[in-house]
């Protein structure tokens, strides 16, 4: 098994419109998650400087994955991904994605205990026609690799979901998750995970205990993930 989290940080801008990176870090730390996929995890303005700084989250035990960005940033257009120790880089990548407003996801591809692993980290766009292009752009990239097990986490800005956004998320399944978004009274699930049919969710959440209400104005999201028996598979015990 293996806990993957999603969270966006809102630049680490609590609702208490404090910047508090180690709040962060604590609400981080308390979804004891191997793989942390963030999203604004830096300032919005150019040089764009990491709102959660390298050094903070290294020295309470995470692996900043590097996706290859200069000029500060955690990861690349505001997607990072943090690491407990034992699991190994073996690729990673950026995928453009299409709009109005620049937007771009991170691919990393992991060696973990369940064996290879592919996370792609994404924070999609606030028009909707544009949310389906980005995710059809996503899953053309994913196609043209070799198969391995896939984790879509993010930020998908979708209030709606439904048999559009499925449609073109061909290839994966949304894990059921509860509501993320606003962190006092969530309503929406912004914050999703989807996963490949080699994948299963044995366990799924949102993270509502302090100071995660106050720290963001989204709630982390988490699932437990197993590999799917193959088929015909049966337990004799």
């Amino acid at each position: 098994m293996i806990r993957i989290a999603s969270y966006n940080l809102q630049k680490c801008v609590g609702l208490d419109l404090r910047r508090r990176p180690d709040r962060i870090l604590r609400v981080i730390g308390d979804l004891a998650a191997q793989v942390v996929v963030l999203q604004e995890a830096d300032k919005r303005l150019s040089p764009r400087m990491a709102a959660l700084p390298h050094e903070m989250a290294e020295a309470v035990g995470w692996q900043v994955v590097e996706f290859g960005q200069p000029g500060g940033s955690l990861g690349w257009h505001g997607n990072a991904m943090l690491l407990r120790p034992g699991l190994r880089v073996v690729e990673t990548q950026h995928i453009e994605l299409p709009g109005l407003e620049p937007r771009g996801a991170v691919r990393a591809d992991l060696e973990t205990d369940l064996g290879p692993l592919r996370v792609v980290g994404l924070h999609l766009g606030l028009v909707r026609r544009h949310r389906l292009l980005q995710v059809a752009a996503i899953m053309r990239a994913l196609v043209r690799l070799a198969p391995c097990p896939t984790v879509l986490a993010g930020d998908f800005n979708d209030w709606r979901g439904g048999p559009a956004l499925d449609a073109v998320a061909q290839g994966v399944e949304f894990v059921s998750t509860r509501p993320s978004y606003p962190a006092p009274r969530p309503v929406a699930r912004l914050d999703r995970l989807a996963i490949s049919p080699d994948l299963v969710s044995l366990r799924s959440g949102v993270h509502l205990a302090r100071p995660a209400r106050v720290a963001s104005d989204h709630l982390p999201i988490w699932a437990d993930l197993g590999l799917r028996p193959p088929h015909g598979a049966h337990d004799d015990a």
